[in-house]
Protein backbone atom coordinates (compact mmCIF):
# COMPACT_ATOMS: atom_id res chain seq x y z
CA UNK A 1 0.00 0.00 0.00
CA UNK A 2 2.55 2.56 1.13
CA UNK A 3 5.00 3.64 -1.48
CA UNK A 4 8.62 3.14 -0.60
CA UNK A 5 10.65 6.28 0.01
CA UNK A 6 13.03 7.78 -2.53
CA UNK A 7 15.47 10.69 -2.42
CA UNK A 8 12.80 13.19 -3.52
CA UNK A 9 10.83 12.39 -0.33
CA UNK A 10 13.71 13.44 1.92
CA UNK A 11 14.49 16.93 3.12
CA UNK A 12 17.94 18.42 2.72
CA UNK A 13 20.00 18.57 5.91
CA UNK A 14 19.43 22.34 6.09
CA UNK A 15 15.66 22.10 5.59
CA UNK A 16 15.38 19.20 8.01
CA UNK A 17 17.31 21.18 10.64
CA UNK A 18 14.72 23.98 10.34
CA UNK A 19 11.69 21.65 10.41
CA UNK A 20 13.03 19.06 12.88
CA UNK A 21 11.19 20.21 16.04
CA UNK A 22 7.86 20.32 14.19
CA UNK A 23 8.47 16.98 12.47
CA UNK A 24 9.55 15.38 15.74
CA UNK A 25 6.30 16.46 17.45
CA UNK A 26 4.26 15.12 14.52
CA UNK A 27 6.07 11.77 14.48
CA UNK A 28 5.94 11.30 18.26
CA UNK A 29 2.17 11.93 18.22
CA UNK A 30 1.84 9.53 15.28
CA UNK A 31 3.85 6.83 17.08
CA UNK A 32 1.72 7.03 20.24
CA UNK A 33 -0.84 4.53 18.93
CA UNK A 34 1.73 2.41 17.09
CA UNK A 35 3.42 0.76 20.07
CA UNK A 36 2.32 -2.37 21.89
CA UNK A 37 3.85 -3.34 25.21
CA UNK A 38 3.65 -7.09 25.80
CA UNK A 39 4.36 -7.65 29.45
CA UNK A 40 6.94 -5.59 31.29
CA UNK A 41 9.97 -6.30 29.09
CA UNK A 42 8.85 -6.58 25.45
CA UNK A 43 7.52 -3.99 23.04
CA UNK A 44 6.52 -3.79 19.40
CA UNK A 45 7.05 -0.46 17.63
CA UNK A 46 5.10 -0.60 14.38
CA UNK A 47 6.72 1.13 11.45
CA UNK A 48 5.16 2.90 8.48
CA UNK A 49 6.23 5.37 5.83
CA UNK A 50 6.27 8.34 8.23
CA UNK A 51 8.21 6.59 11.02
CA UNK A 52 10.78 5.31 8.53
CA UNK A 53 11.16 8.70 6.84
CA UNK A 54 11.82 10.20 10.27
CA UNK A 55 14.41 7.49 11.08
CA UNK A 56 16.20 8.12 7.79
CA UNK A 57 16.16 11.90 8.28
CA UNK A 58 17.59 11.44 11.79
CA UNK A 59 20.30 9.10 10.48
CA UNK A 60 21.27 11.52 7.70
CA UNK A 61 21.40 14.36 10.24
CA UNK A 62 23.42 12.44 12.84
CA UNK A 63 25.93 11.13 10.30
CA UNK A 64 25.94 14.34 8.20
CA UNK A 65 25.13 12.28 5.11
CA UNK A 66 24.51 14.30 1.96
CA UNK A 67 26.12 12.21 -0.81
CA UNK A 68 23.62 10.61 -3.21
CA UNK A 69 25.11 7.10 -2.90
CA UNK A 70 25.11 7.18 0.89
CA UNK A 71 21.51 8.47 0.98
CA UNK A 72 20.49 5.63 -1.32
CA UNK A 73 22.17 3.13 1.02
CA UNK A 74 20.02 4.43 3.89
CA UNK A 75 16.88 4.21 1.74
CA UNK A 76 17.77 0.65 0.73
CA UNK A 77 18.34 -0.32 4.37
CA UNK A 78 15.14 1.22 5.76
CA UNK A 79 12.57 0.86 2.94
CA UNK A 80 11.99 -2.87 3.66
CA UNK A 81 10.57 -1.83 7.06
CA UNK A 82 7.63 -0.02 5.42
CA UNK A 83 4.50 -2.25 5.31
CA UNK A 84 3.47 -3.56 1.89
CA UNK A 85 -0.32 -3.30 2.26
CA UNK A 86 -0.90 -6.91 3.35
CA UNK A 87 1.35 -6.94 6.40
CA UNK A 88 2.43 -5.07 9.51
CA UNK A 89 6.11 -4.48 10.23
CA UNK A 90 7.55 -3.78 13.64
CA UNK A 91 10.74 -3.27 15.54
CA UNK A 92 10.59 -5.76 18.44
CA UNK A 93 12.54 -4.79 21.54
CA UNK A 94 13.39 -6.83 24.62
CA UNK A 95 13.79 -4.07 27.19
CA UNK A 96 15.64 -4.36 30.50
CA UNK A 97 17.25 -1.27 32.02
CA UNK A 98 19.73 -3.21 34.16
CA UNK A 99 22.63 -4.47 32.02
CA UNK A 100 23.18 -7.70 33.97
CA UNK A 101 19.47 -8.50 34.10
CA UNK A 102 19.26 -7.91 30.32
CA UNK A 103 22.23 -10.20 29.67
CA UNK A 104 20.65 -12.99 31.73
CA UNK A 105 17.23 -12.50 30.12
CA UNK A 106 18.57 -12.56 26.55
CA UNK A 107 20.26 -15.90 27.33
CA UNK A 108 16.92 -17.32 28.56
CA UNK A 109 14.87 -15.86 25.70
CA UNK A 110 16.59 -17.46 22.69
CA UNK A 111 13.95 -17.81 19.98
CA UNK A 112 11.53 -15.28 21.48
CA UNK A 113 11.42 -13.43 18.15
CA UNK A 114 9.77 -16.52 16.58
CA UNK A 115 7.10 -16.71 19.32
CA UNK A 116 5.55 -13.26 18.81
CA UNK A 117 2.00 -13.58 17.48
CA UNK A 118 -1.07 -11.64 16.53
CA UNK A 119 -4.66 -12.77 16.07
CA UNK A 120 -7.39 -11.18 13.99
CA UNK A 121 -10.84 -11.57 15.56
CA UNK A 122 -11.39 -15.17 16.68
CA UNK A 123 -8.90 -16.55 14.16
CA UNK A 124 -5.75 -18.58 14.71
CA UNK A 125 -2.53 -17.06 16.00
CA UNK A 126 -0.33 -15.70 13.23
CA UNK A 127 3.36 -15.83 14.15
CA UNK A 128 5.68 -13.10 12.95
CA UNK A 129 8.45 -13.69 10.42
CA UNK A 130 11.59 -12.46 12.17
CA UNK A 131 14.84 -10.94 10.97
CA UNK A 132 14.57 -11.43 7.24
CA UNK A 133 17.61 -9.24 6.65
CA UNK A 134 20.05 -11.05 8.96
CA UNK A 135 20.15 -13.44 11.91
CA UNK A 136 20.18 -11.65 15.26
CA UNK A 137 20.42 -14.61 17.63
CA UNK A 138 22.90 -17.40 18.30
CA UNK A 139 23.22 -20.44 20.58
CA UNK A 140 24.13 -18.25 23.57
CA UNK A 141 21.60 -15.40 23.43
CA UNK A 142 19.03 -13.58 21.39
CA UNK A 143 19.33 -9.92 20.41
CA UNK A 144 17.49 -7.16 22.25
CA UNK A 145 16.26 -5.87 18.85
CA UNK A 146 14.52 -7.79 16.06
CA UNK A 147 12.56 -6.80 12.96
CA UNK A 148 9.23 -8.59 12.51
CA UNK A 149 6.66 -8.95 9.73
CA UNK A 150 3.09 -10.10 10.34
CA UNK A 151 1.82 -11.36 6.98
CA UNK A 152 -1.97 -11.42 6.49
CA UNK A 153 -4.15 -13.17 3.95
CA UNK A 154 -6.94 -11.32 2.14
CA UNK A 155 -9.62 -12.44 4.63
CA UNK A 156 -7.58 -11.19 7.59
CA UNK A 157 -6.97 -7.84 5.87
CA UNK A 158 -10.69 -7.50 5.14
CA UNK A 159 -11.58 -8.40 8.73
CA UNK A 160 -9.16 -5.83 10.17
CA UNK A 161 -10.34 -3.15 7.75
CA UNK A 162 -13.88 -4.06 8.80
CA UNK A 163 -13.17 -3.48 12.48
CA UNK A 164 -12.26 -6.96 13.78
CA UNK A 165 -10.39 -7.05 17.07
CA UNK A 166 -6.62 -7.48 17.03
CA UNK A 167 -4.68 -9.27 19.78
CA UNK A 168 -0.93 -9.69 20.20
CA UNK A 169 1.24 -11.76 22.44
CA UNK A 170 4.32 -13.86 23.06
CA UNK A 171 4.25 -17.55 23.97
CA UNK A 172 7.91 -18.26 24.71
CA UNK A 173 8.43 -20.77 27.59
CA UNK A 174 10.25 -18.07 29.61
CA UNK A 175 8.05 -15.13 28.61
CA UNK A 176 4.29 -15.51 28.04
CA UNK A 177 2.01 -12.48 27.86
CA UNK A 178 -0.88 -11.30 25.70
CA UNK A 179 -2.67 -8.04 24.99
CA UNK A 180 -6.20 -9.15 24.04
CA UNK A 181 -7.60 -7.10 22.49
CA UNK A 182 -5.43 -4.14 21.56
CA UNK A 183 -6.92 -0.74 22.38
CA UNK A 184 -9.18 0.49 19.55
CA UNK A 185 -6.89 3.47 18.77
CA UNK A 186 -3.92 1.11 18.27
CA UNK A 187 -5.97 -1.35 16.21
CA UNK A 188 -7.18 1.50 14.00
CA UNK A 189 -3.67 2.95 13.55
CA UNK A 190 -2.30 -0.44 12.52
CA UNK A 191 -5.19 -1.37 10.24
CA UNK A 192 -4.53 1.88 8.34
CA UNK A 193 -1.28 0.23 7.13
CA UNK A 194 -3.33 -2.32 5.17
CA UNK A 195 -4.55 -1.84 1.61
Amino acid sequence: MADKLNRADLLTLETYHERRPEMRREVMAHKANRKVFIGEHAALYFEDRLTIQYQIQEMLRAERIFQAEAIQEELDAYNPLIPDGDNLKATFMVEYTDVEERREALAKLIGIEDRVWCRVGDGERLYAVADEDLERANDVKTSAVHFLRFQFDAAQVAALKGGAALAMGIDHPNYTFAVDPLPPATRDALSADLA
